[in-house]
């Protein structure tokens, strides 16, 4: 299980730096409508990225186990695949930085301050189905598959990989709640800095993270 565990402990590092969630939950904290926002948004994301990586962890576990070996290069096969796909959206994303035409911020995100409970625990489930979200849960999945672990380890290998993916949402979520006149500043500081250089670290980490998936890869197909 340490194994499974030491792998996915990068894919939920870069999944906890994607600076979108970020920055939608702090533009909720510093809103009026954090106390009935907040935790739902917080419920969605969480919930929505342990659902996710179950799912990818299934999926991986209809393709053809018959032959051992032709199993394992499916999973190289994919696992080389979804590290290219990263790599491209980090090298892709660092090049519009560099041309001086970085995306903007998503249009919905400047409604994320007056969401309700509802719409709030929508918008953290589906910020799980963004390209880079579905690469990362599907890397995690193949790992979990791959690791062939009993029920209970895996369950514990999932959390594991919810509670570090999630973390840079809950923790800002659980302290303002908690101590909102402390966090206040620093929030305005976070969000200002994530403007600044977020994108570039996310595009930075999805590289370095597709460029060991694709390693992983490689060595399922005997290559390495």
């Amino acid at each position: 299980m340490w194994q499974a565990l030491g792998q996915l402990l990068p894919i939920g590092i870069a999944a906890a730096v994607s600076s979108i969630p970020i920055m939608a939950v702090i533009l909720i904290l510093v809103s009026d409508r954090r106390r009935e926002a907040g935790v739902p948004y917080l419920i969605g994301w969480v919930l929505g990225t342990a659902v996710f990586v179950t799912v990818a962890m299934l999926a991986a576990g209809l393709l053809p186990q018959s032959r051992p070996r032709r199993h394992d290069t499916a999973i190289g096969a994919i696992q080389i695949a979804i590290g290219v796909a990263l790599i491209a959206l980090g090298l892709a994303a660092l090049l519009r930085r560099r041309s001086n035409q970085a995306p903007e911020l998503p249009r919905w995100m400047s409604r994320v301050d007056s969401l309700d409970s509802g719409p709030a625990f929508g918008l953290g489930v589906a910020l799980n189905a963004r390209p880079k979200a579905l690469l990362l849960a599907a890397a995690a999945g193949l790992i979990l598959n791959t690791a062939s672990l009993a029920s209970d380890a895996t369950l514990v290998a999932i959390a594991f990989f919810t509670v570090v993916a999630t973390s840079t949402v809950v923790v800002p979520v659980v302290l303002t709640l908690l101590i909102p006149s402390r966090m206040e500043p620093r929030l305005g500081a976070a969000h200002r800095w994530l403007i600044a250089k977020g994108p570039a670290l996310t595009a930075i980490m999805m590289i370095v993270i597709g460029l060991f998936i694709l390693g992983v890869g490689i060595t399922h197909l005997g290559l390495g």
